[in-house]
């Protein structure tokens, strides 16, 4: 008969997996977060309050069904727990690995309102996904009947993965195009190991392959292959190619040797990780080993860039931000665990130069915060007289992405876009201004989290098979 113990959060403190010590997390790049054990685990869900209005579902952009969920683990029924999971989230190993809880769902949960300590939601949905991976729970897609319907994606990042699952479990014939060697985007070369270890990944996309989407990679639309001609050969497009173009820091100084990009300098070591030769890594461009490195911004590849550099072998890691703590982007959680591994953040400063040729330090200005701007946000102000000279000898640009120019790109300019530069798409359908292209994640909706993509990418995809059910409707009458 099955338990029911739930509703302890009275009784049961908040308790996270144990994380490795500091001086030993920051020497490798493995997760930082040990296992639940079962029991733990199980006990950990039972603090779930069950509430009749599920904060906890509604903040999830993904809605999912988490009180049910938990009730399933902490009634030691793992395997419904997976599938209750899986029905509503493509990457649930992912995304309690990498979602920033604090903000989403954990932020949410009704007991952290009420002073008890939120329910450990992410780290129960990492457990509960790779235990049904270890037990062999988690199936390649085999749809019941094929369909003649083919979709190119461009894009094998989070929204792009999720739309081919999503389409491939409905039978439809599905090829992903993408410019790097291996799938995954961000999730395989832009976040660290120490948050998502790669076998992670590449056990989702041997999973996708196995269920039957074909992955043309090395594969540079508008070099390699035309729009045009991806349009010939589909029935529908979702262009889900992410945002990768850097946000630059025009200031004096700023063209010196060691002076590089977050997105470069993340690729250059996960790149390592997978054993591939990385010439800017090896020649010292691409390490932080031995040096003073200043990173600069305060989003969340921000902090992978300074807890990459820690474990790197920097003799010091800094991370300047123009705002203070509780302004910041990034994630608080990832904050206290950059801290634990000794990076120092140099809140209220903002860079305004750099020295040498090969750089050798940042020209900063001291900022205090006024008054708020459009977003709400304090609007920071710098102080006159309190420049200084912060020492380095790697600077890492971590100031965001912007949309590459897909049209001219891709010789198509009749693709219509905002003025931000995002492809303009219906946010419901994700359906562009041409008939059959479809558009998601940060291509559509600017630089955001991994969460968000996968939902894009199930959208688009129930969205092009509602077209296809309609066409195959008029065809038959």
């Amino acid at each position: 008969m099955a338990k029911e113990p739930m509703l302890k959060f009275v009784s049961v403190d908040r308790d996270m997996p144990e994380k490795r010590p500091p001086n030993l997390r920051a020497t490798d790049f493995h997760e930082i977060y040990a296992e639940y054990a079962e029991a733990k685990a199980e006990e950990q869900a039972s603090r779930c309050s069950q509430c009749g209005v599920p904060y906890c579902q509604s903040h999830c952009p993904l809605h999912n069904n988490i009180p049910d969920w938990l009730r399933l683990t902490a009634q030691g029924r793992l395997k419904e727990a997976y599938e209750v999971s899986q029905a509503t989230n493509t990457f649930p190993e992912i995304c309690g690995r990498i979602c920033p809880q604090d903000r989403l769902c954990e932020g949410n949960c009704v007991i952290e309102q009420s002073g008890h300590g939120t329910v450990t939601i992410g780290a129960v949905e990492k457990y509960i996904t790779d235990t049904a991976w270890e037990n062999g729970w988690v199936k390649p897609a085999v749809p019941s009947m094929e369909r003649s319907e083919s979709v190119g994606i461009i894009g094998a990042g989070p929204g792009g993965l999720a739309a081919a699952d999503r389409l491939r479990r409905q039978g439809v014939q599905v090829v992903v195009y993408d410019r790097y060697d291996r799938a995954g985007g961000l999730l395989t070369y832009g976040i660290p190991g120490f948050k998502l270890e790669k076998d992670v990944v590449m056990q989702r996309i041997d999973q996708l392959e196995k269920s039957g989407v074909t992955f043309k990679l090395n594969c540079n639309v508008g070099e390699d292959i035309s729009f045009s001609e991806l349009q010939k050969t589909h029935d529908a497009i979702l262009i889900a190619t992410g945002v990768y173009k850097s946000r630059d820091l025009p200031a004096p100084g700023s063209g010196a040797s060691g002076i590089v990009r977050a997105i470069d300098y993340l690729t250059a070591s996960n790149r390592k990780s997978f054993g591939d030769a990385v010439p800017e890594f090896d020649s010292g461009e691409l390490n932080a080993e031995g040096k003073r490195v200043v990173v600069i911004g305060g989003g969340d590849t921000a902090m992978d860039c300074v807890r990459t550099a820690t474990r790197q072998g920097a003799t010091s890691v800094k991370c300047l931000y123009r705002r203070d703590r509780t302004n910041m982007p990034g994630s608080q959680r990832e904050v206290a665990n950059a801290e634990e591994e000794g990076v120092e953040f140099v809140w209220l400063s903002a860079p305004n130069g750099f020295t040498g040729d090969t750089v050798e330090g940042v020209m900063v200005s001291k900022m205090r915060l006024g008054a708020a701007d459009a977003t709400g946000r304090q609007a920071p102000e710098v102080i006159e007289g309190a420049d200084y000279i912060e020492e380095a000898d790697l600077v890492i640009k971590a100031l965001g992405f912007e949309p590459e120019e897909l049209p001219s790109l891709w010789d198509v300019p009749e693709l219509a876009v905002t003025r931000w530069g995002t492809v303009k798409a219906d946010f419901e359908t994700h359906e562009t201004n041409l008939p059959g292209v479809y558009a998601c994640g940060d291509i559509q909706r600017g630089a955001s989290l991994v969460v968000w993509a996968i939902r894009d990418g199930r959208e688009a995809a129930d969205a092009m098979l509602t077209q296809f059910n309609a066409a195959a409707s008029v065809a038959a009458e």
